[in-house]
């Protein structure tokens, strides 16, 4: 699978109201960016407009791949919610996407991929049987599924417990690799340990923060990682 660089360049509107811009955002092919910012200066406006999802927010800009080849049908999104359908076991709900396509599933592959998730024993069990863990595990294997070489990322692991969402940011790293990774967060610990490239989203615009020199993803307690989220949490702080 060839990894994709990305770029945006342009203001968004909803209405007469700016959402973000101007700006212009890169993505590195085949690494993760970590976006923060505050609430409300449109960083899930970003992933959405990338993944061809306007919402009635109106781009005037460009968006391109570095291969030239429009993004549509080349990403994937997970959001913040597992957005699991109740009535479906985990092995239909990582089908979902053909279904709703009208494709023929493949079950095999939805077996692999909740084998690889460690949710095996659990392929028929439905979303309320499972932990909020495990939910993001099936949000996880249903995205992977989808086999698209770019992955946004809008804060799917904010609803988890400290321990689980280290585990799932270790799991997506390991599963996710060498794909294109544009992931909206608002925790700086995450950022520190996964961002090849680290961005930081204010009403003035993109500002690149230094990565650790380490490789992501990074343990919890390396001191360069916990020193970045400390001077991640200040910029936040003071914007």
């Amino acid at each position: 699978m060839t990894a994709l660089t990305l770029h945006l360049a342009g203001r968004a509107s909803a209405g007469d109201r700016p959402v973000f811009g101007p700006l212009a955002l890169d993505v590195p092919g085949g690494r993760w960016t970590c976006l923060l910012g505050p609430s409300g200066v449109g960083k899930s406006t970003l992933l959405r407009l990338l993944a061809g999802l306007s919402g009635g927010v109106r781009f005037d800009g460009q968006m391109a791949a570095s291969d030239g080849l429009p993004l549509a049908g080349r990403v994937a999104l997970m959001a913040q919610d597992d957005l699991l359908l109740p009535w479906l076991d985990c092995a239909a709900n990582v089908m979902l996407g053909a279904r709703l396509r009208g494709l023929a599933p493949d079950p095999a592959r939805a077996r692999a991929l909740l084998a690889d998730v460690g949710l095996a024993a659990e392929m028929r069990r439905r979303p309320a049987q499972l932990s909020g863990g495990q939910r993001q595990r099936v949000a996880l294997a249903r995205t992977l599924m989808e086999d698209r070489p770019v992955v946004l990322l809008d804060e799917p692991f904010s609803a988890l417990d400290a321990r689980s969402r280290a585990g799932m940011q270790d799991l997506a790293a390991r599963l996710l690799a060498g794909r294109t990774v544009l992931m909206v967060t608002h925790d700086p610990a995450e950022a520190a340990r996964l961002g090849d490239r680290l961005l930081l989203l204010t009403g003035e615009g993109l500002q690149a923060i230094s990565p650790p020199a380490a490789a992501p993803p990074r343990r919890v307690d390396d001191p360069a990682t916990l020193a970045l989220q400390g001077r991640l949490m200040v910029r936040l702080m003071a914007a």
